[in-house]
């Protein structure tokens, strides 16, 4: 694993981890997460990108990921 890449490789693997028990709760919002630490739960990216720039620096890496039950799979032409 790549140690710059490694913090967002594993807090994805904490969102993967949760995403079953998130959906009941947080479905269609956005999670900001960043070392392991959940920032919070936000209506919309920009609003959960905003959160992690003000928290972590604009230059940081931090994970906002949408909660749902599937990834939705996007097919370009």
């Amino acid at each position: 694993m790549n140690d710059k890449h490694s913090g967002l490789e594993a807090d994805f693997q904490l969102f993967e981890s949760r995403r079953a028990e998130w959906v009941k709760e947080h479905e269609g919002k956005y999670v900001v997460m960043h070392a392991g630490v959940v920032v919070g739960f936000f209506d919309d990216y920009i609003s959960g990108l905003r959160a992690g720039s003000t928290r972590f620096g604009a230059r940081s890496e931090f994970l906002v990921q949408q909660v749902c039950e599937e990834e939705p799979v996007f097919v370009i032409y």
